[in-house]
Parts: structure tokens; C-alpha cells; sequence
């Protein structure tokens, strides 16, 4: 043909290699970015592992299907047989892992953090096999138009000027010159709709990633659980923090400032004040280390916490004078009431001497069959001056009241600041 031999010479040599990657550049420049490159590698490597059980099926296959078994029948039994031997795979953890990793390494943060993590619960498995198998589903589809489509556009470039007779494996008649033109057109196009195809296909596996990589209803539940208890776990050590070391502060404040005051006068009392001080700083400095270690998970350095048994220590450093009367047996107690009692005797005498100064208290204690009883009074005395920061000590205790479904009522009475607990005993021992 004159016309195809006088201009395939000038269309030759005016074609380079670097308009073509200029062209690609333009035309798939808004369809593919950073991100949908690294989506396309996560699919290829779904094809790439469905190579082997392609390969193995086939080999079944092959043995089983006579020579004119129809095509349907035989990409139905290669799937079976890909389907069989996949599923056993996608059950061990590791797959799990490994898909969950590469995951959210490759389609983007939106992939649930839990993707990665081994998980041994037979749902969880079963939604780990559905994420397999589509990942080899959309990976095996992806790859193989990946692997056919760049072949295909070079072979599209050059068919106006060569002709065909068969372009890819299908048979069709390519006339060289302009009449083929549509030829190059078609084959930048399936680039375009396949990297549009990548986008759709990674934008369904993201959509799909909670669903089978994310943790089920009741995982959800477990893990609001556990936050949960930790939430109240570091409450609770807050108020042990703030209980202990309030008071020890408020004590040595106390006791340190009456010595100051009789250091040329009273050696004995500031002999006593300093005895106490020290018995202060170090009970602090225990309840210190075992809450630091309880928020390090340290169980070594986890001390027995403080009980009613020990009150007779937190009388003799309290820096006020206190009658105490015991009524019932306090050893008879449930550990979680002996140890709140205490918290809350605490809690009182650090009031007492943070907004009343050394003034005298009563304290009544009652341990019967079914309440415990805790009383604690003292004169209001000359109010201190309003210092910055505290203010969770009665917020603190009545937490702890209601946590043993107690009742706790504080306020002024006959010129007396009254503090009282009612605690039922059946229901914390149940």
C-alpha cells in the first residue's frame, strides 16, 4: 500500500520511547498516585500466591478431565481444587498475620490495627479465610490483566503499521494504516480502565478490611472490657495515691510546724514529732512504690495494701489526738471493707488536719453481723487557710462507699464535723 510505505518510515523514527512514557504519564498521571501504586503491589502479591494452587490444580486436574471436558467444567474444577487446598492454608494464624501486616502496610491506615494481630477464636479464622481467598480472587484477576495489558498497548502501537491476524490470542483482522488507528486508542484505554479496575478492587478489599481483619462483636466487647477494668483499676489507685499521700503531707506539715515551734522548749516533742514524721514519709513512700508498681505491672514490687489492722499505726502519726472506740470484731471483715475503712479513716484524719488543725476526734468503728459502721467527729475548729488543689478527699470516699453499695454522709452537726459509713456486709461477702 503507497500510503502505509511512504509514512510507516516517518512514524517510526518520530515515535520514541520517551513520548510513549509521556503519554502513559498523562493519561494515567490523575488516575494513579502513590497510593493506588502500593494498593496494585498488595493485589499482585494475591496473584502471585495463587499461582502455586493454580499450578497444583491444574496438575489434579489434568488426571482427572478427559481431553474434550468443556472449558467451563475445567476453570470449575481448577477453582474447586484452588478453593480446597486454600482453605486449610488461610486457617493457620500465620496467614493471618502476614495478610493482616502487609494489609496495612499496603492499602493505608484505614486497614484495622487488629488486622496483624494472631488470633486462635474459630470466627475470627473463618473471616481471616474470607480475606484470603478474596485477596487471591481480585489479586489473580489484577495480575493477569497487569501482565497482558503492557504487552498488549506495545503490541496495539505497532499493529497499524504491521497488521495482524491475530492480536493476543484473539483472531481479528488489523489492516495496516489510518483504518487501524483505533488499535493504539483501545489498548492506552484498557490501561486507563485498568488502573481504575486497581482503585475499584483496593477500594472494596478497605471497605471489606473490618469486616475480616477487625475484631468481632464479641472481641469488641472483650477489649471495652478490659479497658474498662483498667480505667477503674488506675481510678482506684488514684484515690490510694491521693489517700496516702495526702495524708502522709498533711501530717509531716502538721507535725513539722509544731516542732519549729518548741524546738528550744520541748526537745522530747520533737523528738516525737520527728518519729512521726519519718513513720509518715516512709507508710507514703511504700504506698508510692505499690502503686508505681501496680502501673508498671510490676507484681514483685506489689505491697499488701493497709487494712483496719493497721489502724493503731495511723492513730499513733496522725498529729491529733483521737479516741477511738471499737465495737465487734474488725479481723471478722471482708478485705475490700477492712481495706476502704482504712482509706476512709485515712482520708478523715487528713481533712481533720488540713481544715480544723489539731483538734481532738472521735472515732467509732462497728463491725456487726450485717453492716459495718464507721463514725468520725471532731470540732470545726478555726477553719485553715483555703489551699490550691485536693479537693477529691470526700468526692474520693464516697466512691469507695458506693463501690461496696454503702451510704456516707458528711457535713456540719452541733458545732461538730460529722463523718458517718454504713456498709452491708451480706452483699460484699456474697
Amino acid at each position: 500500500m503507497p500510503w502505509a510505505t511512504g509514512v510507516r518510515p516517518v512514524l517510526t523514527t518520530s515515535v520514541r520511547i520517551d513520548d510513549v512514557r509521556g503519554v502513559l504519564r498523562a493519561v494515567l498521571g490523575p488516575v494513579v498516585d502513590a497510593s493506588t501504586y502500593r494498593r496494585w503491589v498488595y493485589l499482585i502479591l494475591g496473584g502471585a500466591v495463587l499461582v502455586p494452587f493454580v499450578l497444583l490444580a491444574s496438575l489434579a486436574t489434568s488426571s482427572i478431565l478427559a481431553p474434550n471436558t468443556p472449558p467451563l467444567v475445567i476453570i470449575g474444577a481448577l477453582l474447586a481444587v484452588v478453593f480446597l487446598v486454600a482453605v486449610p492454608i488461610a486457617f493457620v494464624p500465620v496467614v493471618r498475620v502476614i495478610e493482616g501486616m502487609a494489609a496495612r502496610e499496603l492499602l493505608g491506615e484505614a486497614v484495622p490495627e487488629q488486622a496483624g494481630v494472631r488470633v486462635l477464636t474459630w470466627p475470627s479464622r473463618w473471616r481471616s479465610t474470607g480475606w484470603f481467598l478474596l485477596h487471591l480472587v481480585i489479586g489473580g484477576v489484577v495480575s493477569t490483566l497487569t501482565l497482558l495489558l503492557p504487552p498488549a498497548l506495545v503490541l496495539s502501537v505497532a499493529a497499524p503499521f504491521l497488521g495482524a491476524d491475530n492480536f493476543v490470542g484473539i483472531p481479528m483482522r488489523i489492516q495496516p494504516g489510518w483504518p487501524s488507528a483505533w488499535v493504539p486508542l483501545a489498548g492506552l484505554l484498557g490501561l486507563v480502565v485498568l488502573a481504575h479496575l486497581v482503585r475499584g478492587a483496593s477500594a472494596v478489599m478497605i471497605k471489606a478490611a473490618p469486616a475480616l481483619l477487625g475484631p468481632t462483636a464479641a472481641e469488641r466487647l472483650a477489649a471495652l472490657q478490659r479497658r474498662t477494668e483498667q480505667l477503674a483499676e488506675r481510678n482506684r489507685l488514684a484515690r490510694e495515691l491521693h489517700d496516702s499521700v495526702g495524708h502522709a503531707l498533711s501530717i509531716v506539715t502538721v507535725q513539722a510546724s509544731a516542732a519549729r515551734r518548741v524546738l528550744d522548749n520541748d526537745p522530747a516533742f520533737v523528738e516525737r514529732a520527728l518519729g512521726a514524721i519519718e513513720e509518715s514519709a516512709r507508710g507514703a513512700l511504700e504506698d508510692l512504690d505499690h502503686v508505681l508498681g501496680l502501673l508498671r505491672e510490676d507484681r514483685a514490687s506489689a505491697n499488701p495494701q493497709w487494712t483496719l489492722a493497721d489502724l493503731p499505726r495511723l492513730l499513733d502519726i496522725a498529729g491529733v489526738d483521737v479516741e477511738s472506740t471499737v465495737e465487734g470484731s474488725l479481723e471478722a471483715l471482708p478485705a475490700a471493707v477492712s481495706r476502704e475503712a482504712y482509706r476512709i479513716v485515712q482520708e478523715c484524719l487528713t481533712n481533720v488536719v488540713r481544715h480544723a488543725g489539731r483538734v481532738p476526734v472521735a472515732l467509732r468503728l462497728t463491725a456487726g453481723d450485717e453492716e459495718f459502721a464507721l463514725d468520725l467527729s471532731n470540732p470545726l475548729g478555726t477553719a485553715a487557710e483555703p489551699r490550691n488543689g485536693g479537693g477529691r478527699g470526700l468526692n474520693g470516699m464516697r466512691e469507695r462507699v458506693s463501690v461496696l453499695r454503702g451510704q456516707m454522709t458528711a457535713g456540719p452537726m452541733n458545732g461538730r464535723w460529722l463523718v458517718s459509713v454504713r456498709i452491708p456486709l451480706g452483699t460484699v461477702r456474697g
